[in-house]
């Protein structure tokens, strides 16, 4: 199994690729990410959360319209309802918050999602 991180853009394609790799997928990575439920959408990533059989973390920014409160509501409803292990969390930042070249960049948060996604990583990846 493998492990898939995203940001922005790269967070729809994390959980995109854990819905469509199934088992493959042991753990699926978004941060920042948007468009990640999309009422209306077909190719919006929570209408695969019946095929995810991966540990999904979720980390959106409190300050970001690409996923909103709205979208929050609708991806934890299908990774429950599918019965997906799942944490979906907002931090206090802005869209782009661990991109240090990016004007939104923010320290806190930044090592923030380092240590959600060295805990993620490691509950489901043993060194050999």
């Amino acid at each position: 199994a493998i492990g898939t991180t995203g940001y922005c853009l790269g967070g729809r394609m994390s959980l995109i690729a854990a819905g469509g790799l199934g088992r493959k997928i042991a753990a699926a990575a978004s941060f920042h990410g948007g468009r990640l439920a999309v009422a209306g959408d077909p190719s919006s990533p929570h209408l695969s959360a019946s095929r995810i059989t991966a540990t999904v973390y979720v980390a959106g920014a409190t300050d970001d319209d690409s996923f909103t409160a709205e979208q929050a509501g609708l991806l934890e409803s299908a990774l429950t309802d599918a019965g997906v292990d799942h944490t979906l969390e907002f931090y206090p930042a802005h869209h782009g918050f661990a991109v240090p070249d990016n004007t939104t960049y923010d320290a806190e948060a930044n090592a923030r999602h380092w240590g959600a996604l060295r805990e993620l990583y490691q509950a489901h990846f043993q060194a050999p």
